[in-house]
């Protein structure tokens, strides 16, 4: 059951990122020189966030939601600023395909991609507090997404 949660989660995210750089253009804006530079800025920071947390966790890198078993606890590096720079560059990344996509349709992709990674994100930090003890205190200090936003309670 855990398994094919986590497997239809992954799934999820990959349609609805695959909406977001499919879409039909919209015509909510025009595509200026300033949207046109500030996606690819995002897109630019969405990657290096992305890719950062991937070489960050090393072996302890799963496709899954599921942590791996007897897999460090990753605090360090960009870990140390945010707990999920992965969902956090996919998130940055798809407002930058909002912005070249214009239309009200990727705004409702991208807003349905955040709740989803909200949820992959908390159903994870319940397993990784189940398998690390120090794991509250460490959320306690750094934000979900974005540096200082999102921290857990410090409650056992």
């Amino acid at each position: 059951m855990k398994r094919a949660l986590a497997l239809g989660l992954v799934g999820t995210q990959f349609l609805l990122l695959g909406a977001l750089a499919f879409l039909p253009h919209g015509s909510l804006w025009s595509a200026s020189l300033g949207i046109i530079v500030a996606a690819i800025a995002l897109g630019l920071i969405g990657a290096a966030l992305a890719v950062l947390g991937v070489i960050g966790l090393g072996p302890a890198l799963s496709a899954s939601p599921i942590p791996r078993e007897n897999a460090p606890l990753i605090t360090g590096g960009v870990y140390g600023l945010i707990r999920s720079p992965i969902y956090a560059g996919l998130l940055t990344g798809g407002i930058a395909l909002v912005l070249v996509g214009a239309s009200a349709w990727h705004i409702v992709a991208w807003i349905a991609l955040v709740g989803l990674l909200s949820v992959k994100a908390r159903w994870e930090e319940r397993m990784l507090v189940a398998e690390h003890p120090d794991y509250r205190s460490y959320g306690a200090r750094v934000g979900r997404f974005v540096p200082g936003i999102g921290r857990l309670a410090e409650r056992g």
